[in-house]
């Protein structure tokens, strides 16, 4: 049935609808931040655990069918080099560890060159909010984060349902310092349907909504924003240390907004505004 729908609500060419591309959307934008964004297309998409699958929390059940309007989503996790503009140009805080310094990477508020490309890690929800917002974007929602993630069919995974290697992803490692985390876009096996890099591991990812374990029985079907309060926040996407079952795309942890850790961090997103 969700197949048949699909077929008639839009066409595809290389994963990105045509409705959207007639509208005027590009498949590719540049942020104020610099950094490339990927559409992706209005449409609905299967959200939470695929039918029939045993696995997951009791949060990320039941599966349900979800419509989100098109938008962009940064392309890579936001870097240290871009971070470093951030902080120059606003005075924001620099990314630290508050309960263990020997996992700040930063230098007072400067980086090395090999930093540069690797994803920003120490930010909190708060931070990561200030950094879009400074960017003129805003954090995905968790179901623009999942779509952007899978895409619009039941896969385990951002590249599909093959079990994650070393050439899909980050994942599976021992912090080693900066080394542990991988410059952005260096698994091309693993990118999402949308173009859409380190979608899984390498690190978590700050998203807008707040954290309910029973949101996805009431959430609404058309561009659900997560609860109206909370006290805790929403992270996907796994990180290096994650081992093979939560590396999958269904994968929701709570965690309280001012947490800031080795293996956080964030990527923005943006409304499409058609031309």
């Amino acid at each position: 049935m969700y197949a048949s729908i699909r077929a008639v609500t839009m066409a595809t060419v290389a994963g990105i609808s045509t409705l959207s591309l007639a509208a005027g959307l590009e498949k590719e934008i540049t942020g104020k931040d610099g950094a490339p964004m990927v559409l992706v297309p209005a449409g609905p998409f299967p959200m939470g655990v695929p039918q029939g699958d045993r696995d997951g929390g009791r949060d990320e059940y039941p599966r349900h069918e979800v419509f989100v309007d098109d938008f962009y989503i940064d392309k890579y996790e936001v870097t240290n080099g871009r971070y470093v503009q951030f902080v120059t140009a606003t005075g924001h805080r620099v990314p630290q560890n508050p309960k263990n310094p020997t996992r700040n990477l930063w230098q007072g508020d400067q980086i090395t060159e090999s930093l540069a490309e690797r994803p920003v890690v120490n930010v909190d929800w708060h931070d990561a909010e200030a950094y879009c917002k400074w960017a003129g974007k805003r954090l995905p929602t968790e179901a623009e984060w999942e779509k952007a993630a899978k895409g619009t069919s039941d896969r385990r995974f951002p590249w599909g349902n093959v079990e994650p290697t070393n050439k899909h992803l980050n994942f599976n490692q021992q912090w080693i310092g900066e080394k542990t985390l991988m410059p952005v876009g260096s698994y091309e096996a693993g990118k999402s349907p949308y173009g859409a890099y380190d979608m899984a591991g390498n690190v978590w990812e700050w998203v807008h909504d707040w954290y309910d374990p029973r949101y996805y029985e009431k959430s609404p079907a058309k561009n659900p924003k997560g609860p109206e309060t909370g006290t805790k926040r929403v992270l996907r996407g796994s990180g290096w240390q994650n081992e093979t079952p939560t590396v999958r795309i269904f994968t929701r942890v709570e965690s309280e907004p001012t947490v800031r850790n080795e293996s956080t961090g964030f990527r923005c997103a943006a409304d499409a505004i058609k031309k």
